[in-house]
């Protein structure tokens, strides 16, 4: 294998197998009485306690995507790139609101997607596949972004040959995650997270040790990224005032989506109680300073002179490591990153699973469904969208996937007001939000088709969904100033959302019955109405709609 360095593709190899011999493992791992049953292959049995979410969640939420990209984005643009540290910052305290909420109204009802809370909620089926479609489609471009990660390193490795061939290793990986998926369910990620954030805390404790130290400090560092941002005349080590607003709503707009996103609600679902999850949430804080070492690799690779595998941005961090290590460690480093590439596209593909199964394939197509032709489905569900995203990147430009991810958040945030505005209110009319979640996302697709992708020099590589900072400028206003398109597309909504209910309300339209009670919103683990198992369709006693009693 000319150019393929063998001891870190060897290195890479024995942790791969590691992880798949975990994966198949997991299958008996806590196992319930029966897996053939959603609850038990899609959301663990809802028995993590607060170590596994701990895992399962900074597994699920800090991807391949996050090591790869964010540094590549602080490479080229500088102090734009940070908004992820930010945004990883305020996103707790705003999620905590949330996630308790959801995790007691779903274990009362055995809500198992958020798509279900919402048929519940608002007695709307056709509200339910709105936000059952929008988590598919917000998922699936997520799922070809783990791929990006992995690609990367392969490139880096040398294994990058062209047509088929070239793509072999990356297929191969992404059929044995199927396999191991469809057999163990949600504990084939959760146990290998454990092996995913060992790995990755141990690169970034030694990158930031001794690659600066390497390099001669972090003032060689920063002076390096200054010097090439003034050169270029764009981006620098500091941000300038035109893009601050759109640094900021990025941010908040990144941080409102997070977890809308049907994998985050997953891996909030398999917590055993609530306590796993204010717990959680207080200390999950902690990964966005490990995010913001990973974003300063970006300024590394910049005093490194490092440069990436032709013209794909996305190897900068695995080029870095592979200039600045030895090859034994640059091989545990590359599988720290491929291994977080396939424990959230695990996740994100049973959530979208899950979706399909309970909200399109139980509601319109088998409303009789038993809980293991429920599994069934959305093992073979599962399965489809891995081979979506495998398709996805072989068949369109890895550059092009990037992009669709930023049309990602612009879609997730359309379920806002369903979902999270949802688990406060009901006020809203379950027309107006369906008239509201078409107007923010019209509102979005088109700010997102007018965004040009910019090239070197400020030439307009491409015309349209070049980005998610939309111009002020092309609403008439005399600025230069940006915003993210996902904010205002969801401002927009809840506008027309409230618009609409007035006028519904004002004309005594409708608005179907509640399915949840008040009380079903702060009910603990203990209480008599909450339970893991059976299916909610399945034998509800009389008082608790949907359910039977808990098993714990």
């Amino acid at each position: 294998m000319d150019g393929v360095n063998t001891v870190e593709l060897t290195i890479f190899i024995v942790f791969f197998i590691l992880v798949t011999v975990l994966g198949f493992a997991a299958s008996r791992w806590r196992r319930g009485d029966n897996l053939m049953h959603l609850d038990e292959w899609g959301l663990g049995g809802r028995s993590f306690g607060g170590w596994i979410t701990w895992f399962l969640l900074g597994g699920d939420l800090y991807t391949a995507y996050t090591f790869v990209a964010v540094p590549a984005l602080v490479f080229g643009a500088g102090a734009a790139g940070f908004f992820a540290v930010p945004y990883t910052v305020i996103v707790y305290p705003l999620i905590f609101l949330v996630v308790v909420r959801l995790w007691s109204v779903s274990h009362v009802r055995g809500f198992v997607t958020p798509a279900d809370f919402v048929r519940s909620r608002f007695d709307s089926p056709g509200l339910a596949l709105l936000v059952a479609i929008t988590g598919i489609v917000a998922t699936m471009p997520y799922i070809a972004l783990q791929l990006v990660g992995i690609e990367a390193v392969l490139k880096t490795m040398g294994l990058s040959g062209e047509g088929l061939a070239g793509e072999l290793p990356l297929i191969i990986a992404f059929v044995i995650l199927a396999i191991y998926t469809y057999n163990s369910g949600l504990r084939a990620p959760a146990l290998i997270a454990f092996v995913k954030d060992g790995l990755i805390y141990l690169t970034i404790i030694v990158a930031v040790i001794v690659i600066p130290a390497k390099l001669g400090g972090w003032g060689v560092i920063f002076g390096a990224a200054q010097d090439k941002f003034t050169a270029a005349g764009a981006g620098g080590v500091i941000l300038g005032g035109p893009g601050q607003l759109g640094y900021a709503t990025l941010a908040f707009g990144s941080a409102l989506s997070l977890f809308l996103y049907p994998h985050s609600i997953t891996g909030v679902l398999a917590a055993k109680d609530r306590n796993v999850l204010k717990r959680n949430m207080s200390a999950l804080p902690i990964y966005s300073l490990a995010l913001a070492f990973i974003a300063l690799l970006g300024y590394m690779a910049i005093a490194a002179g490092t440069t990436p595998v032709g013209t794909d941005g996305n190897t900068i961090v695995p080029r870095l490591f592979d200039g600045m290590f030895p090859s034994w460690f640059a091989g545990i480093a590359f599988a720290a990153i491929g291994i977080g590439a396939l424990v959230p596209a695990a996740i994100m593909s049973i959530a979208a699973a899950n979706l399909f199964t309970r909200n399109i394939y139980k509601e319109y197509l088998k409303k009789d469904a038993t809980p293991a032709n429920e599994a069934k489905v959305a093992k073979i569900a599962s399965l489809v969208v891995k081979l979506g995203a495998v398709a996805a990147i072989l068949f369109i430009d890895p550059q092009f996937s990037i992009d669709l991810q930023l049309i990602g958040g612009v879609i997730i945030l359309q379920t806002l007001p369903a979902v999270a505005v949802g688990l406060y209110t009901r006020w809203f009319h379950r027309s107006a939000l369906v008239v509201g979640w078409a107007a923010g996302m019209a509102a979005g697709i088109w700010m997102l088709y007018n965004v040009p992708r910019m090239g070197p020099g400020g030439v307009v590589v491409r015309q349209h969904f070049g980005g998610s900072s939309f111009s002020l400028g092309k609403l008439g206003f005399d600025t230069t100033t940006t915003v993210y398109a996902g904010f205002l597309a969801v401002l927009v909504n809840l506008v027309v959302t409230a618009v609409v209910t007035f006028a519904l309300r004002a004309m005594k339209v409708d608005d179907g019955v509640d399915g949840t009670a008040e009380t079903d919103y702060t009910a603990e683990r203990e209480d008599p109405s909450v339970r893991d198992l059976p299916d909610p369709l399945e034998s509800a006693p009389p008082g608790v709609a949907g359910g039977a009693p808990s098993r714990g």
